[in-house]
């Protein structure tokens, strides 16, 4: 094809075009906002130049052990000043940061260590006995660091050859850094689950990290210098990438160890926190708690959910706290949210359950990803947009997956037709919102009718004396499926089975009310996730005696 006038002499030089890289938002940050506070923890207060500054130390010690392109620092850390500074200081090495769910068991985090192929461990001291056991299951001779914290409030036990201090030290904050000379290059590394396996490492490249951290700003309209408090843990897919977030805004990341009512509100009060992220469990935390913690809140506050789809219930509660909530979707595969509840102006007046039922919908693309749908999972043909046929939501765009990370049957199968195949099934409405209906795994079929989960929860939530409750298929010999619910109450309050079933029957097609009710607690995953696996195991089990 010939050249076109604006293809003559109009070459990409240095001075016009850069690889992108979340590592140009904390040079701006401690450039032009040096003096504001970057970081709050307990006593612990730094602004964005001396965070900077330590960052480069860290990255200056870090490449003298050897930390460069290809290796990798894994990081079994609570949400501390150091978590959030390795997010920086890793990918100016050239080296990939692998954070760590810290509720893993030893074996799994030791398979990590080995497939990830890790040079460092940084150890917080509370999951200093799990490391130890996860470095004698991998077997791997690997330099680990001891990261103490003060606010952490049980037996410190070293299990590393120096502190995280020491190793900061033998840097220099004045050395040069790197960026990347190609945006491809591999950022971190974030495990998936591996509940039906082993784990799959999903690995992240600077580009995607760089436009992700920006549409979470734009896509949520936060102002320059907020407030951001961690209910989200740092280790699930780079905490949504709000560190680089925080970063491009120059806010205040006010970190906390574990995600307890009172800890949160008076972090609130007392931070002045503008928002956080985090499961609707977080939510349901908060809307539970005693009136008595929630009053002086700050005003505004807004609250981002994921991980999980939120009952219209919860989110109805939480906005009569006076807290916001906005409602997104993603995986780990997609940088944390890549799809967002866009709220629309003509919603302001709807009535509040209403307005709730909006913002329980998934929503649309977020600015930076390219296209979103829901197809056949085997043609690939859109689904119409009439709000009842199930399909499999597909995404493409800059803010996907390099792929899995030494896995190619893996990226086989979650690569299709030029899409990334998510494996959530949902509904295109006629506004092109989507709403999820289930996990493909998760989809109940009962008499050769297809049963959401999801629907009968939030049916469930909406039962004021019901806190927690959890949907799956239990096998039967007549119906082939049937919903089994697993319900937690209210503290104080009493149901029977049949009251529950009545409700649902009440309030939903009677068909698809459970046929069996368990009041029990619900195993959930460090993220809030409730752990479905386990639930499907019981209600087998019941159907085994």
């Amino acid at each position: 094809m010939a050249a076109n006038i604006y293809d003559t002499e109009l070459p990409k030089t240095r001075a016009n075009h850069v690889q992108l890289t979340p590592i140009s938002f904390i040079e701006r940050a401690a450039m032009v906002h040096p003096g504001h506070t970057a970081v709050v923890h307990g006593k612990v207060r730094r602004n964005w130049g001396e965070t900077f500054e330590r960052v480069r130390a860290m990255a200056s010690a870090l490449a003298k052990r050897g930390i460069g392109p290809g290796k990798t620092v894994s990081a079994i850390l609570a949400n501390t000043p150091e978590m959030f500074e390795l997010h920086f200081a890793v990918p100016m090495t050239g080296g990939v940061l692998n954070t760590i769910n810290t509720r893993l068991d030893a074996a799994t985090i030791g398979f990590i260590l080995n497939h990830a192929e890790s040079d460092i461990l940084m150890v917080d001291p509370e999951f200093a006995e799990t490391a130890k056991g996860a470095l004698e299951a991998s077997g791997r001779d690997l330099l680990v660091v001891d990261v103490p914290d003060a606010m952490y409030e049980g037996e410190s036990v070293a299990v590393g050859a120096l502190t995280y201090d020491e190793l900061l030290a033998e840097g220099d904050p004045l050395d040069d850094y790197r960026k990347p000379q190609d945006e491809w290059d591999a950022i971190s590394l974030n495990y998936t689950s591996g509940t039906t396996g082993d784990p799959k490492g999903v690995v992240y490249h600077h580009r995607g990290a760089y436009l992700n951290a920006l549409s979470n700003a734009h896509d949520w309209g936060i102002a320059p210098h907020p407030v951001y408090l961690w209910t989200l843990p740092m280790f699930h897919c780079n905490g949504w990438c709000y560190p680089w977030t925080l970063a491009a805004l120059a806010g205040t990341a006010v970190c906390l160890r574990a995600v307890r009512e009172k800890p949160i509100l008076d972090l609130m009060r007392a931070e002045g926190v503008t928002h956080f992220c985090g499961a609707p469990i977080v939510l349901n935390t908060l809307a539970s708690a005693p009136d008595e913690l929630k009053q002086g809140l700050p005003s505004p506050m807004h609250a981002m959910t994921a991980a999980a789809p939120p009952p219209a219930a919860i989110i109805s509660r939480v906005e009569a706290m006076g807290i916001t909530v906005t409602h997104a979707y993603g995986l780990t595969e997609t940088y944390g949210p890549a799809v967002v509840c866009a709220w629309k102006f003509e919603w302001d007046d709807l009535p509040a359950d209403e307005r709730a039922a909006k913002k329980a919908r998934q929503g649309v693309r977020y600015t930076v990803l390219d296209d979103l749908m829901v197809a056949d999972p085997e043609t690939l043909e859109p689904v119409p947009a009439d709000g009842e046929t199930i399909g499999e939501i597909f995404m493409r765009g800059n803010n996907v997956m390099r792929g899995y990370l030494k896995n190619p049957e893996a990226n086989a199968k979650a690569f299709r037709g030029g899409w990334f195949a998510s494996g959530d099934l949902a509904v295109m409405h006629e506004d092109r919102y989507i709403e999820i209906k289930d996990r493909s795994k998760d989809i109940i079929i009962s008499g050769g009718e297809n049963i959401s989960s999801i629907e009968i929860e939030d049916v469930l939530y909406r039962h004021p004396k019901i806190a927690e409750a959890a949907v799956v298929a239990r096998p039967d010999e007549k119906w082939g499926e049937t919903p089994c619910a697993f319900v937690v109450l209210r503290k104080g309050e009493t149901m029977t089975e049949e009251e529950v079933i009545a409700f649902c029957k009440e309030n939903m097609a009677r068909f698809k009310a459970p046929k069996t009710v368990i009041f029990d607690d619900l195993p959930k995953t460090s993220t809030g996730k409730i752990q479905k696996y386990v639930l499907r195991k019981k209600a087998e089990d019941l159907s085994n005696t």
